[in-house]
C-alpha cells in the first residue's frame, strides 16, 4: 500500500526566477495535472552551440580548440550525438518526464554525503519574542495547527494552483513533502510517502531534549487537534522528557550516507528500534523543540540561527534533536529561533516557502474555535534500546557532525538599501540584477570569474523539478571587468548581460535549457555505450560543472532566509529573498578552505549592490 517514490528532486530549491510573478488560482490542481504538458527535449543543435558559448569566459583559447574538436567529432552526421539524441526523445516518449528519476537519483539518492548542510536547505523565519517556554509551547501549538489547515488542502484537494504567465505549473511536490521520509540504503536511498497508503498518518513526531513522542494531532471524528489541544499535550511531552543525558539516537541520520545505513540496518534488527524508526518515518511531520543555544551579539544572531536550522549547532547543542530523513522538520528554540529544514529529495524550495506562507498567516489569525472537554491520552514517548554497538555509532555520529559544523561558515547578510523595487523601477529583471551584483563581487574578490549555478523552475511541465542557468556570460564577465575601468560604458554593458540572463532564464523555464539535457544525453551513454562520449571526459567539461558559486532565489511573502552549503568544497551556497525595500541574504562557505571566506564574499556582494545602485542613479541624471 506504500508507494516508493524514486522520484527526486534538484539540489536545491528555487522560486521562479522569471520577471513574470506566480499567482495562485482557486481550482482542482489534480485536475490540471493531467493537461501539463511533457517536458521536451532540446534541438541537439542548439544545446551543443550554447553549452560552447558558456565555457567561453571559463576556459582558455587551447582548451577551447580542444573542446571544439572533440564537439565536431560528438555532432558528426549519423554519429554519437545523434544516436543518443534519439535514445533520449524515444525516453522522452514512453515516460511522463524524461528527467526526473534520473534527477532525483544522481542528485540525492545516490549521493553518499550526509543531507544535512550538504543537501538539506535551512529556512531562518523572522525571530518571535517568546518570554518563557509557556511561549515556545504556544508557538509551537500554533504552528502544528498551521500546518494542519494546509494539509486540509491537500488532503481535500482544495490546494490553489500556481500559474506563471497565464501557464499552469505542476502541484505534484505538494503532495510529496506531507507524511514522507528518506530511507537510507547501503548503495541508495529511497524516499517513501506514506501518505498514498490505504491508512495515511495521523501522526506527528514531536522531540525534545533528543527524546522522540509521537502525537495525534486528530479526534477521533477526524478534526484537528485545536491550538489549546496541542498546547496541553506538548506540555506534557516537555514535563516527560526534562531529562538531557539521553543518547541522541537522531545525530545518526546526520552521518555520511554509507555510514548510516549500515548503523540503521544494525539499529532496527531491534523490534522496539524498529517500531520507533517506522513512526518517526510515518509522521505527518516533525517539530524540534531546541534548547536554548549560547547568547550571541544582535549581529551574530542571524548567522547562528541560519547554522541551527542548517546543523544544528553541534553535539553538545540541538544536532541531536533532530531526525535529517524526515522531508519537513520545524525547529521552535526556547529563546525565540524557529526555522525549519527540509530533505530535498522530494521537494524544491518553492512548495516549502508557500506552505511556510500559509502557516506564517494562519497564526497571525486569532483563534475561535471552541476546544472538545475531551481528555486526551498521553502522547507516546519512542523507545530504543542501545546496544555498545549502537552507542558507538552515535559516538561517531556526533564526532562527525562536529567537525563539519565547525568547518561551514554561515553569514546572513540583510541588506537594508534598496529591494526589488529598485531595479524594476530602471525596467531590469531583479533576479538577473541580483545575479550579477553576485558575479561582480567574485570578480571583485578573484580578479575571475567562475563557473555559477542559478536553480529555476521546470514545473511548467508534468513533474518538472529544476534546471540550471549557467549565470557567468561573455556578457557577464564583460561587465564585471569594465566595472572598474573609468574608461568604460558600463551602464550599457550591465544592461546587455541582464538581458542575457533574462533570455537563459526563460529558456531555461521553458524546457529549453543546457543542464538537463547534457545530463541526460550522458546518462543514456552510460546505459547505452560501452564508453562514454569524450564530450564528457573532457576538462572543459568538469572545469564548468565545479560551480564554486552555487546560488538560488526563494522568494517568499515571509520575511525569511533561505540558506544552503556549497556545492565544491572551495565555493559558495548563496540563497536570497528579494523582498520591496530590501534583500535577504545567506552565503555559506567551507572554513577548511583558504581561499572562500563568507563574510569578504558577503561584504564584497553589499558593495556591488550599491556600486550598480549608484552607476544607474547616475546614468539616469544624464539623461
Amino acid at each position: 500500500s506504500v508507494m516508493f517514490s524514486t522520484r527526486t528532486s534538484l539540489v536545491k530549491p528555487c522560486r521562479l526566477l522569471s520577471p513574470l510573478p506566480v499567482v495562485q488560482i482557486s481550482e482542482r490542481p489534480l485536475v490540471h495535472q493531467e493537461s501539463l504538458p511533457k517536458l521536451p527535449v532540446p534541438p541537439l543543435q542548439q544545446t551543443c552551440v550554447r553549452y560552447l558559448a558558456s565555457l567561453e569566459p571559463l576556459i582558455s583559447e587551447e582548451e577551447m580548440t580542444h573542446t571544439h574538436k572533440l564537439m565536431d567529432e560528438f555532432l558528426r552526421p549519423g554519429g554519437v550525438g545523434e544516436r543518443l539524441q534519439k535514445s533520449l526523445e524515444r525516453r522522452a516518449r514512453k515516460t511522463e518526464n524524461w528527467l526526473t528519476d534520473w534527477w532525483m537519483q544522481s542528485s540525492y539518492l545516490d549521493s553518499r554525503m550526509p543531507v544535512a548542510m550538504y543537501t538539506s536547505p535551512g529556512v531562518v523565519l523572522p525571530k518571535m519574542h517568546l518570554q518563557d517556554r509557556q511561549g515556545q509551547m504556544r508557538f509551537a501549538a500554533k504552528l502544528i495547527a498551521g500546518v494542519l489547515d494546509f494539509k486540509s488542502m491537500i488532503d481535500s484537494d482544495t490546494l490553489p494552483v500556481e500559474y506563471l504567465g497565464g501557464k499552469p505549473l505542476c502541484m505534484d511536490q505538494y503532495y510529496q513533502v506531507l507524511s514522507s521520509c528518506r530511507i537510507p540504503g547501503p548503495k541508495r536511498d529511497t524516499v517513501v510517502n506514506y501518505a498514498i497508503g490505504k491508512t495515511p498518518p495521523t501522526h506527528i513526531t514531536v522531540v525534545h531534549n533528543f527524546q522522540f513522542f509521537v502525537l495525534d494531532v486528530y479526534n477521533s471524528d477526524g478534526s484537528p487537534l485545536t491550538v489549546d489541544q496541542l498546547y496541553v499535550q506538548l506540555e506534557k511531552i516537555w514535563n516527560s522528557s526534562l531529562q538531557t543525558n539521553k543518547e541522541p539516537v537522531g545525530i545518526l541520520t546526520s552521518n555520511h550516507r554509507n555510514t548510516w545505513g549500515k548503523a540503521y540496518n544494525n539499529l532496527i534488527k531491534d523490534k522496539t528500534n524498529k517500531e520507533s524508526v517506522r513512526s518517526i518515518q510515518k509522521s505527518i511531520f516533525t517539530v524540534c523543540l531546541d534548547a536554548p543555544k549560547p547568547r550571541v551579539s544582535d549581529e551574530m544572531y542571524f548567522n547562528k540561527v541560519a547554522a541551527q536550522m542548517l546543523h544544528g549547532g553541534g553535539s553538545r547543542w540541538n544536532s541531536g534533536n533532530r531526525w535529517f530523513d524526515k522531508t519537513l522538520q520545524f525547529i521552535i528554540g526556547e529563546d525565540g529561533s524557529c526555522g525549519l529544514t527540509y530533505e530535498h529529495a522530494p521537494a524544491e524550495g518553492p512548495p516549502i516557502v508557500f506552505l511556510v506562507d500559509h502557516v506564517v498567516d494562519y497564526m497571525k489569525r486569532s483563534e475561535m474555535v471552541r476546544t472538545p472537554m475531551i481528555p486526551l491520552s498521553m502522547p507516546q514517548k519512542l523507545r530504543f534500546n542501545i546496544t555498545p554497538e549502537i552507542k558507538k555509532d552515535i559516538e561517531k555520529a556526533k564526532q562527525n557532525m562536529n567537525i563539519m559544523v565547525h568547518d561551514l561558515d554561515v553569514r546572513v547578510l540583510n541588506f537594508t538599501h534598496y529591494g526589488r523595487k529598485f531595479p524594476k523601477s530602471h525596467k531590469m529583471s531583479p533576479d538577473a540584477f541580483i545575479q550579477m551584483a553576485l558575479q561582480l563581487a567574485y570578480y571583485r574578490m578573484y580578479q575571475t570569474c567562475c563557473p555559477t549555478y542559478e536553480s529555476t523552475s521546470l514545473r511548467m511541465f508534468k513533474l518538472g523539478r529544476t534546471e540550471a542557468v549557467r549565470s557567468t556570460t561573455t556578457e557577464s564577465l564583460q561587465f564585471t571587468k569594465a566595472m572598474d575601468d573609468p574608461s568604460k560604458h558600463k551602464a550599457a554593458l550591465l544592461e546587455k548581460a541582464i538581458k542575457v540572463h533574462r533570455k537563459h532564464t526563460h529558456m531555461a523555464i521553458h524546457g529549453q535549457g543546457i543542464e538537463r539535457h547534457m545530463l541526460g544525453l550522458k546518462m543514456i551513454a552510460i546505459e547505452d555505450l560501452t564508453s562514454l562520449p569524450e564530450i564528457f571526459m573532457d576538462t572543459s567539461f568538469a572545469v564548468a560543472s565545479h560551480f564554486n558559486l552555487y546560488t538560488s532565489q526563494v522568494g517568499s511573502k515571509t520575511d525569511c532566509v533561505m540558506c544552503l552549503g556549497p556545492m565544491v568544497p572551495d565555493g559558495y551556497g548563496i540563497c536570497y529573498n528579494p523582498m520591496d525595500d530590501h534583500i535577504n541574504f545567506a552565503v555559506t562557505a567551507f572554513n577548511s578552505c583558504e581561499e572562500t571566506n563568507a563574510t569578504k564574499l558577503s561584504q564584497f556582494l553589499e558593495d556591488s549592490l550599491l556600486d550598480m545602485k549608484t552607476l544607474l542613479e547616475q546614468v539616469s541624471k544624464t539623461q
